[in-house]
């Protein structure tokens, strides 16, 4: 709690993204979870790791929170700093999301926060990464609590990142725009489920990398997409939930990222083996770089274009 993040001395921040680990008590397909990890971790040696969702599925956990900790163990083990949001899977069955928020912060490396108590989810927060000396700020990353499921009776479905969280989310970014002489502070956004500009981006522009699946978005779009645009500060999200989608895409600026499935516990398919998503961000540029990291030790530089229709 509370160690701040910097960019090293060439000025590069590197995240690796760890999605969908569907962690439960040990199987052999969590070993071969653990594996991926030990060796994404050895080649790309992050500044940060971010788990967006269903790190466990807790349906299936003797103990979720110590499956939690199984599933975390190691990353923090090697000193990284991690943070985690949480997906539809983790706290379905014999534990809460309030209860899994204390097993994150019992870490010495989680830089999780619950944040505020008032607004829907647990774990929405942001992150500064710094300028080594001054402290300076060039990004900031937003962790948001996308949910599990519709509340609403006549509603079925995933549910979305709420009203109440999206003024939270612009607040916070106006006020770091104050801060930085009135420019935009350049942003990443990471959250579980798809926004459904992940389904229109797809089928209006120029993607790249694969979608084996429907985008399992909310059945409404509550307008988190809108206000990042508004803002003008977020230029990459980053999700998880659609297990064999991968692909990234740019709509006004904003470009819509899958991670690729890291857990062995859940549906896959085959000729798409697992991996983790690296984001490597530079210290005073707005764009960011980043590639796909397979269970085998190859990296995803070009990803295949998917060309929509009229487009090719």
């Amino acid at each position: 709690m509370g160690k701040e993040l910097h960019y090293r001395e060439d000025g590069t921040f590197t995240i690796v993204q760890f999605t969908d680990l569907h962690w439960q008590n040990g199987e052999p397909g969590d070993i071969l979870t653990r594996l991926l990890m030990e060796r994404v971790l050895d080649k790309t040696s992050p500044d940060l790791v971010i788990f967006t969702g269903d790190v466990i599925y807790s349906d299936d956990c003797i103990d979720p929170k110590q499956s939690f900790r199984e599933a975390v163990r190691e990353v923090d083990a090697r000193g990284i700093p991690w943070a985690a949001v949480f997906g539809n899977h983790d706290s379905e069955h014999k534990v809460t999301r309030e209860e899994l928020m204390d097993v994150q912060l019992e870490h010495e490396h989680c830089v999780s926060q619950a944040g505020p108590e008032e607004i829907a989810g647990v774990g929405n927060f942001v992150l500064l990464v710094r300028e080594p000396g001054s402290g300076k700020p060039h990004h900031a990353l937003y962790l948001l609590d996308s949910g599990s499921y519709s509340e609403y009776p006549n509603l079925e479905g995933y549910a979305w990142i709420s009203r109440d969280q999206i003024d939270w989310y612009t607040q916070q970014s106006a006020a770091l725009t104050e801060s930085n002489d009135g420019e935009p502070l350049s942003s990443l956004a990471f959250f579980h489920i798809p926004l459904p500009e992940y389904d229109e981006v797809w089928r209006k522009e120029l993607c790249y990398g694969s979608k084996y699946e429907n985008v399992a978005c909310a059945p409404i779009n509550s307008g988190m997409f809108t206000a990042m645009v508004e803002m003008g500060d977020i230029v990459g999200t980053f999700c998880g939930h659609d297990h064999v989608n991968d692909y990234q895409g740019e709509m006004y600026g904003i470009s819509l990222c899958y991670g690729r499935a890291s857990g062995y516990q859940t549906y896959g398919r085959e000729g798409f083996p697992r991996g983790a998503r690296v984001i490597k961000l530079h210290k005073g540029a707005r764009e960011f770089t980043t590639e796909i990291l397979l269970d085998d030790g190859a990296v995803i530089r070009e990803p295949k274009p998917h060309y929509p229709k009229g487009m090719e």
